[in-house]
């Protein structure tokens, strides 16, 4: 088969990929020309593990191209895939589908047979229904259905998610448009991946769905933590108690500073605002939002605690920026809130993260990078632990207590204990819910 991918961001460039690992003939088109050249010339622009690899092999067999060229792509494909942006609208909180109305409308024009135009980005429900008037209206003589196909990629895992998944989710109003979803998905229906065929309404719905659940299983953690901290509880056994639960399970369980990233905050803030609209407030999501920002401010109390209840003029190392580990991304990272939080009482911030340099170093201003964890901890008053790289996992902690002025350490992922932080020589440790 012959797919176009629209947009070559984090979601339709790894689509892409692992659709031309499939076997299919794949064509990615961004109008953003210097990224184009950087993909043609094998330079991958995002940070995904594995991801480099593949797309050279799928290059190099002849089944994935790169272009700016948007009707040459469309032209004779079986299936068009926008995978463009929804950021949130500032102001609002609506998902912002500009660009999502106008991928459709170039497709329309490059339209010159029966093609399924299938939503990849995540869109409120109704979205698909527009998609099909913009195109229509565009171009009233084309030859097409629409199908909402919702991602469920994980940052830092998202290859195998997208070869292994827990499901995939189609909707679409004809049979015709599912045979070619049908096609498309083939090498995972033959490995018995289950495949939800459904309307587009509910394939729309059940992206929100399930990205506000999980956004209120990691809150609801964190704020049992922030009891267990009152009661003398630990929260690590607390989670595992609970997840053993086949009911609950033990996923999206870990206590930390809060949840971020490229969906979470956004769809959580989006789906909260379809209820608003449809008179059906999300009350539960709503509140998910509040208590997650208040997750956020309870770090930099804890980190201001730590340092006994004054952070100007302290060097204050930080492992970790990124809103999780295996990821180049910053978007909605608790860091951040805290960081900025930290510069602005006076800190003197150094920061360590193995990816996180190359956006954070234009939206983290007032910190020094440094290469690892013992050089930002050189006279440091405080470690702070913000994302669980596994290069932080098994760190020599008698080796950067020793540098350190005042060894203190805020492990707000949980990754050590207090009693091998003491054991080490910090003098100090505060973990979450703990």
């Amino acid at each position: 088969m012959k797919i176009a991918m629209i947009g070559t961001g984090y979601v339709g460039l790894v689509s892409g990929v692992c659709f031309s690992d499939f076997g299919h003939e794949v064509v990615c088109v961004d109008k953003d020309a210097a990224k184009i050249a950087r993909l043609e010339a094998g330079e991958v622009p995002i940070y995904e593990p594995g991801l480099d690899q593949l797309m050279a092999r799928n290059v190099a067999a002849g089944r994935l191209s790169f272009t700016s060229d948007l009707a040459g792509a469309v032209d004779g494909a079986d299936a068009v895939f926008i995978a463009v942006g929804t950021p949130t609208r500032r102001g609002d909180g609506h998902a912002d589908l500009t660009y999502v109305h106008a991928a459709a409308e170039e497709i329309a024009q490059a339209l010159t047979g029966y093609a399924v135009v299938v939503t990849k980005s995540t869109v409120p429900v109704g979205t698909n229904r527009q998609v099909a008037r913009t195109i229509r209206k565009a171009n009233p003589k084309a030859e097409f259905d629409v199908a909402s196909n919702p991602e469920f990629l994980r940052e830092g895992a998202a290859i195998d998610d997208f070869m292994r998944p827990d499901r995939v989710v189609v909707g679409a109003q004809t049979d015709r448009a599912r045979e070619v979803m049908a096609d498309v998905y083939r090498p995972l229906f033959l490995r018995d991946f289950p495949i939800v065929y459904t309307d587009l309404e509910s394939a729309e719905m059940i992206k929100y769905a399930a990205n506000a659940f999980l956004a209120a299983k990691i809150t609801f953690v964190n704020e049992i933590a922030a009891l267990c901290e009152r009661v003398g509880a630990d929260v690590k056994s607390v989670a595992q108690g609970m997840g053993l639960d086949g009911r609950i399970g033990n996923k999206f369980l870990h206590a930390g500073p809060g949840y971020g990233g490229s969906c979470f905050p956004k769809d959580t803030r989006a789906l909260a605002r379809m209820g608003q609209d449809h008179a059906v407030p999300m009350q539960i999501t709503e509140t998910v939002i509040k208590v997650n920002e208040e997750t956020k401010r309870r770090m930099i109390e804890k980190v201001e605690d730590l340092c006994d209840g004054k952070v100007n003029g302290k060097v204050i190392a930080v492992l970790g920026v990124t809103f999780k580990p295996n990821t180049d991304d910053m978007r909605e990272a608790p860091a951040l809130t805290i960081i900025p939080a930290l510069v602005g009482a006076g800190a003197k911030v150094r920061v360590v993260d193995p990816q996180g340099r190359k956006e954070g170093e234009a939206l983290l201003p007032g910190v020094k990078w440094m290469e690892d964890p013992y050089q930002a901890a050189h006279a440091a008053h405080a470690l702070v632990i913000l994302t669980e790289w596994n290069e932080f996992r098994a760190l020599d902690l008698r080796k950067i207590a020793r540098k350190m002025a005042a060894p203190r350490m805020a492990d707000l992922r949980n990754i050590y204990s207090e009693k091998d932080a003491r054991k080490a020589g910090f003098d100090a440790y505060m973990g979450i819910g703990r």
